[in-house]
């Protein structure tokens, strides 16, 4: 991990008053962007390795959502400052379902292979889940937010897709928006245990949202800032209904596993890792299949297909 030395150099001024404070990742995009506006902090990373959390005069922290690179320095963060943490009231109850319980690893695995996921990427995904659980840190009893709420002026929206309990934070057309929208990738949306039945349909209908809403600028997770957020969220709609034909053209008349599709949808060299959201990402286009009329899924507690109507 990077010292705390080049993490300080990693805080960008950015206009309407806001730092954007950049700490490094171990996988994946290698980095994330926690944001700070007057007396609030938005996120808090993954929470391996120093942050200068304690240079920072804040009294209020913000998370957009539970995944580790968001929510897994809360507890440090707020301890560090003083700061109370607000989170999401849906996002903290699944924060608590996956951290905070020891059988997340293995109801996970259980899932992927209900879907078609051989068991041998299914182990790794208990070994992985055990050895990095412990890691992740979030805020116990945070101030819950919902749709409405505000947190220092800024006002909470509820934009569900890449988490069920994902939020964003707008003022002044400034849109902090987590993983909502990023402007070189598309954003994961998945489909898991324990989730909305739909996430790619709440996702669509958070686009939706966000081209109405029309904010001036979003500071996203990762990547560089989107000057019009709209046009990337009109972007990424387009996206995913072009992702819909590719899914719904990849059944037949056999039945077909998520896996399996994935294997069509992604190719079949992708790391274990990588190939679980893939599965998950297919999972939610097949679910928006089925309630479109476009697919069929049949299935019980041991294994699910599906297939073209």
């Amino acid at each position: 991990m990077a010292s705390a030395g080049s993490i300080e150099q990693t805080f960008v001024q950015l206009e309407d008053g806001i730092r954007r404070l950049t700490l490094s990742l171990p996988t994946g995009p290698k980095h994330v962007h926690c944001y700070v506006a007057d007396g609030t902090l938005f996120d808090t990373g993954l929470g391996l390795g120093e942050a200068p959390w304690g240079e920072l005069d804040v009294a209020r922290i913000a998370i957009t959502h539970f995944h580790p690179d968001h929510v897994g320095g809360a507890e440090a963060a707020s301890r560090s400052t003083g700061a109370t943490v607000h989170q999401g009231g849906l996002d903290y109850a699944q924060c608590e379902r996956v951290w905070g319980s020891k059988d997340w690893p293995e109801r996970m695995a259980d899932w992927f292979v209900r879907h078609g996921t051989p068991a041998v990427v299914a182990e790794d995904l208990i070994a992985q889940g055990h050895a990095f659980a412990p890691f992740i840190r979030y805020a116990v009893d945070p101030v819950l937010v919902y749709e409405g709420s505000e947190v220092d002026g800024w006002s909470v929206l509820e934009l569900p897709g890449h988490a069920d309990g994902h939020v964003g934070f707008l003022r002044d057309g400034v849109l902090i928006g987590g993983d909502h929208l990023l402007r070189a990738i598309s954003p994961a949306v998945g489909l898991y245990p324990d989730s909305r039945p739909d996430p790619l349909g709440d996702y669509l209908a958070s686009l939706e949202r966000t081209i109405e809403l029309a904010p001036r600028i979003g500071y996203p997770g990762h990547g560089e800032p989107l000057g019009d957020a709209a046009a990337r969220a009109q972007g990424l709609s387009e996206h995913h209904r072009v992702r819909l034909d590719d899914t719904a053209a990849a059944l037949a008349r056999r039945p077909r596993s998520a896996y399996e599709v994935s294997l069509e949808l992604f190719g079949r060299e992708l790391p274990q890792t990588q190939r679980r959201f893939a599965v998950a990402e297919t999972l939610s286009h097949l679910e928006r299949l089925v309630r479109d009329g476009r697919a069929s899924r049949a299935g019980d507690d041991n294994r699910v297909t599906y297939t073209s109507p």
